[in-house]
């Protein structure tokens, strides 16, 4: 993960005196008042009510950052003795009582001044709600023969979560004997570029519906593409025409607090480790598995399709290539499952120039959508954390990132007639 701005860290960086390894620096000391968010400028008038810190905290290894993220921080940048990320006010100021030390920090107000993108303007071209449903319905309506549209179901908002399918004989919802894939975008609100690489997914294999090894899949898988599994998030991230760095969906806790962090909310090892039970927090788990209705909605997808062999869902960001477990300090343990991962995992890589390696290597993370798909139905499910070095890269970044991920999803559709020929 990339490195943290020098010009962000530099006024804020603790004295010379207190650096050193992180089990020196845990002795409780207390931790100062964290300061009122500064004016906030007109560009990021937004933000004034959101009392979400970004901060650099001392962290040796994945075990701390598992901690880390329990203690509500959302860890988005990693770097050799330190993390940064996300964290609310009032769990910034029990860190120091847990034993962590805050390098610097910073109000979301004024780390997003250095940062943001206008969406309607300078990002026009990713798609929003309404723009990614028209592209899936015109691409459905152009190629009858191949394509067919459903909803997942219903989000906390009352939005569809739009489904194209590419399956030359079944349609809509009806069964299929075929070995099954699906690709899934934008489980967290900010992470616009997964809708664009699962759209351009979808528009290149329509496209070349006549190569034939495309025709190939289309005639013998039965292929699946959310694009937006979160569109309440991603519609609320943007809402304001600046961009909020909105992780979660928006459902209004307890404490009137907004959202649940859906890739913390599926039932393996739910909330045990490396999600927050503060609803604040980024990486709040919901109240109990499978409480919100996106996650049961693709929960009720999967476990009717009995023919899902794969499943990969794009995430940004950080240049990685991710499976199972996340949720657990350990390998999976069936030798041949195992191997299958490892393989799928080191092709993909190569394909996209991102590091392949067990999720919680990064740290220990529980309810994590490729474990519950791998432990309810067995599925070889993948995370793939896009290119850039923020979650907002630009319109640049589209062509970019999808044209590796199409390589790589290619191999995987060549792959998923039967991925334990990878064990032969």
């Amino acid at each position: 993960m990339k490195k943290v701005l020098l010009t962000l860290l530099l006024p804020l960086l603790v004295t010379a005196a207190a650096a050193g390894p992180l089990d020196q620096l845990r002795r409780g000391l207390p931790l100062p008042a964290a300061p009122e968010p500064a004016q906030s400028s007109a560009a990021v008038s937004h933000l004034a009510g959101d009392d979400r810190y970004w901060v650099t905290v001392s962290a040796d290894d994945k075990y701390d950052r598992t901690a880390l993220l329990r203690a509500g921080l959302d860890i988005v940048e990693i770097e050799k003795g330190f993390v940064s990320g996300f964290i609310p006010r009032g769990a910034l100021e029990q860190l120091a009582a847990k034993g962590f030390m805050v390098r610097s920090r910073l109000p979301i107000a004024d780390y997003a001044a250095g940062h943001l993108r206008d969406f309607p303007a300078a990002d026009a071209v990713y798609h929003n709600y309404s723009e990614t449903e028209a592209e899936l319905r015109a691409l459905a309506a152009a190629n009858p023969g191949e394509a067919s549209l459903f909803s997942l179901g219903k989000t906390t908002e009352g939005r569809e979560i739009w489904c194209l399918r590419l399956n030359n004989a079944e349609k809509g919802e009806a069964p299929s004997a075929r070995p099954a894939v699906f690709f899934m975008g934008n489980h967290h609100g900010r992470e616009h570029l997964t809708n664009e690489v699962a759209l351009a997914l979808a528009r290149h294999l329509l496209a070349n519906k006549a190569d034939p090894a495309i025709s190939k899949y289309l005639g013998t898988l039965d292929i699946y593409i959310a694009p937006l599994t979160n569109p309440d998030g991603a519609e609320y991230d943007i809402r304001t025409g600046k961009y909020r760095w909105h992780r979660k969906n928006t459902r209004i806790n307890a404490d009137r607090s907004v959202g649940v962090d859906l890739n913390r909310n599926y039932d393996s090892l739910w909330c045990t480790a490396g999600a927050s039970q503060y609803p604040p927090a980024d990486t709040y788990c919901g109240p109990y598995a499978f409480s919100e209705p996106e996650t049961r909605a693709i929960r009720d997808f999967v476990l009717a399709r009995p023919n899902l062999k794969t499943l990969m869902s794009y995430h940004s960001y950080s240049s990685l290539l991710l499976y199972p477990w996340a949720g657990r300090d350990e390998d999976v343990s069936d030798a041949r499952d195992r191997k299958v991962f490892e393989t799928m995992a080191r092709a993909m890589g190569a394909l996209t120039a991102y590091r392949p390696q067990r999720a919680s290597d990064l740290y220990v993370a529980a309810g994590d959508t490729g474990d519950w798909a791998y432990s309810a139905r067995g599925i070889f499910a993948f995370t793939a954390e896009l290119d850039g070095s923020t979650f907002y890269p630009g319109a640049a970044m589209i062509e970019r990132a999808s044209a590796k991920n199409i390589k790589a999803a290619l191999y995987l559709l060549g792959v998923s007639d039967d991925p334990y020929k990878l064990a032969r």
